[in-house]
């Protein structure tokens, strides 16, 4: 019986093509707006949280966050000496060690780029940076203490595509800001372009390059026992740091976070993206099911003396009711299934000239499947809901008054 329904449904829907269009445009409209935009909310999420995912979760990062002077020059406040004797002395804390970070010139094969430069301490505190970006070496090897004049380069220059005409392989001579250095080893890829597309140079090297004080940092780096209580940490070194910079509680011109902390953040920022989305596209879906309502109350009226038709010979308040209750459905539904089609289209085919257009990795689509489920669900309930009014009037009418009716 309901296998029976639904191709009268369809013959019905069929017969008025050009309506039944028109009808599903809006949710057509609302559902592709949905997916498309969920499914790249989900793949930024995912892709963020993969730049994330290769620090460990015994790590604190320390960061000035005084802005940033003229290139070359660092933080406008960095962090200093000071800053890192006193984490060192945070009950808990392992090890801390400082870095830089520089952007400069890169030169090879005649071609030129622009990218950034991590600096990389010498012995513990090495070890310690190591372990922080987990470090290995996919050709070649990792710095070491005595290698001056040498860097190790992240996975993206030794692709062919790397914006410099060849790979760079370990051995290769390079020029930082003219300046030329060995490279003695590639990175394994990480999926981050943080690592994967640095320069890893040590940092005596870097500060005689670019000219920066002995005793500043961009970052420092916090390794803290794992059975220690993390927040108690936190709030330990905030309190030391603000009494060496002398700043007050609620004034810091820096920040001390953990990875799950930042990647709370960027979700926090991504979630109010995506509720936004949400609004927007309710509106979509609302205005569609107005126009299924609108619809199905002109069939009605177009239809009322077959109505009267059906039930003259036996049809019950029921199956009227469920015929038209299925065919605002379907109605529903046809326009969901295109629009989660669209969407994916859509989103897919954004990605792919993103990264074509940034060479970046982080613009993507991911589409799960209780999206995809979720949404043509949704779309089937808007049809069938907004189809209710309209069927309850088919099913109301009186027999004898349906079949006089004159359009």
């Amino acid at each position: 019986m309901l296998k029976d329904y639904f191709k009268f449904s369809l013959r019905t829907v069929s017969h008025r093509r050009l309506r039944s269009w028109l009808t599903m445009i809006g949710i057509f409209i609302g559902i592709a707006a949905v997916v498309a935009l969920i499914g790249l909310g989900e793949g930024l999420r995912e892709a963020i949280n993969s730049q994330f995912g290769f620090l460990g979760t015994d790590i604190i990062s320390v960061t000035a966050s005084g802005g940033f002077g003229s290139p070359g020059t660092g933080a406008v406040d960095p962090l200093t000496d000071a800053e890192l004797n006193e984490i060192r002395r945070v009950g808990g804390v392992e090890r801390a060690a400082g870095r830089i970070l520089e952007s400069g010139k890169l030169e090879f094969n005649k071609n030129i780029g622009f990218g950034y430069a991590i600096s990389m301490p010498d012995g513990d505190e090495r070890d310690l940076m190591e372990h922080i970006m987990k470090l290995k070496a996919q050709n070649g090897r990792l710095l070491e203490d005595s290698d001056s004049g040498k860097v190790v380069l992240g996975s993206m220059f030794s692709e062919e595509d790397n914006g410099f005409g060849k790979p760079i392989r370990p051995g290769s001579k390079i020029e930082l800001n003219d300046k030329e250095f060995e490279v003695v080893g590639i990175l394994e890829k990480k999926g981050n372009f943080q690592i994967d597309g640095a320069v890893l140079i040590n940092e005596d090297d870097l500060r005689n390059l670019v000219g920066r004080p002995g005793d500043d940092y961009d970052i420092i780096g916090v390794q803290f026992d794992e059975k220690a209580d993390i927040d108690m940490i936190q709030k330990d070194i905030e309190k030391r740091l603000r009494a060496v910079r002398d700043v007050k509680e609620g004034e810091e011109d820096f920040s001390v976070q953990t990875p799950q902390q930042i990647l709370e953040s960027v979700n926090d920022v991504l979630l109010g993206i995506q509720i936004f989305v949400y609004i927007i596209a309710g509106i979509s879906i609302l205005v569609g099911g107005i126009g299924i309502m609108n619809t199905m109350y002109t069939a009605v009226v177009e239809r009322t003396k077959e109505i009267g038709i059906m039930k003259s010979i036996g049809a019950k308040n029921s199956s009227i009711f469920l015929l038209f209750f299925i065919e605002s459905g379907f109605l529903g539904s046809v326009g969901g299934a295109i629009g989660v089609l669209f969407g994916v289209l859509f989103a897919s085919g954004m990605a792919f000239a993103g990264r074509i257009a940034l060479g970046s990795d982080l613009i993507s689509a991911h589409f799960s499947f209780w999206l995809l489920f979720g949404a043509l669900l949704f779309s089937f309930a808007v049809g069938s809901i907004f189809g209710t009014i309209p069927a309850l009037r088919a099913a109301r009418l009186e027999p004898v008054e349906a079949m006089r009716f004159v359009k």
